[in-house]
């Protein structure tokens, strides 16, 4: 039981480096929203396939709040990374950033981009 915990709490201080290093910055709402999105995907990759039908709504749920409030709080999130983060983590990860001339990736691209490389990272 604890070493699932600690596997647990592993994890998540592993996405939260990974958001703080895109330019997410912790006191926004989009953050938490965002980092339960990518914990929950990388756990079942199929919610990234349908993120507005069964993933916002569980977040919603989580959070009291509506699945409106979560797709806009992501998506604001990841407009902040994407204008103020790191370029060269944007190209290590997604292999695009906005110095290329590449529009920001979508939620959905986000999320599943994130929760593959904390898969493929072993967590």
């Amino acid at each position: 039981m604890v070493t699932e915990q600690k596997s647990t709490v592993e994890t998540e201080r592993y996405v939260s480096g990974l958001m703080l290093e895109l330019g997410i910055p912790a006191h926004l709402r989009g953050y938490y929203y965002l980092r339960e999105a990518v914990l929950l995907s990388a756990s079942d990759m199929e919610l990234v396939g349908s993120v507005t039908k069964l993933l916002y709504p569980v977040i919603a749920r989580r959070y009291r709040t509506t699945l409106q409030r979560v797709e806009r709080a992501i998506r604001n999130a990841i407009e902040v990374s994407w204008e103020r983060g790191n370029p060269e983590v944007f190209e290590d990860l997604f292999g695009f950033s906005r110095l290329t001339g590449s529009v920001r990736p979508t939620n959905s691209e986000y999320i599943a981009r994130i929760a593959d490389k904390v898969r493929m990272d072993g967590f």
